[in-house]
């Protein structure tokens, strides 16, 4: 069986939440929605909790973090292509997001951002199948195992 992942987010306001995501082609299951949280499903084997704040506060002792003022992680997703990554971000853009950083551009993986309503950091992206060139700076830090490092 594959590990599955859940993300746990805080939102302020769920159905607003819902409304963004749903505009970016997620869906929901129902089965774990209530007026406190939703699961988002990004695929088969990974999912986002997205919790009301007070609600998510009951998960940990720590202070949550205001997402609006600093950044807790950044939260990436890949697409079939550079023009969905485009599309994603300006998308999510017309629908309550914000922007975050400018896209980047690598020939093999091109990526772009925005924040959620929630100030959440988003990245889209996209990789070429067949990988970094063979000659590439990315393909030279990668070991022979696909582990960080140069190459023996």
């Amino acid at each position: 069986m594959a590990t599955q992942i859940f993300f746990n987010l805080p939102v302020k306001d769920l159905n607003r939440s819902v409304e963004f995501f749903a505009a970016l082609g997620f869906s929901f299951n129902p089965d774990y929605t209530d007026e406190n949280a939703t699961c988002m499903i990004i695929n088969e084997n990974a999912y986002v909790m997205l919790l009301v704040d007070t609600f998510f506060k009951t998960f940990t002792s720590k202070e949550v973090a205001n997402s609006k003022d600093s950044a807790e992680a950044i939260i990436a997703y890949s697409v079939d292509s550079r023009e969905a990554v485009d599309e994603a971000v300006k998308t999510a853009l017309a629908s309550g997001g914000s922007p975050s950083e400018d896209s980047q551009d690598y020939g093999f993986m091109y990526n772009h951002s925005f924040q959620d309503p929630d100030g959440h950091l988003w990245e889209v992206m996209w990789m070429d199948p067949a990988g970094p060139p063979a000659d590439s700076v990315a393909a030279d830090s990668m070991s022979t195992d696909g582990s960080a490092g140069p190459q023996s």
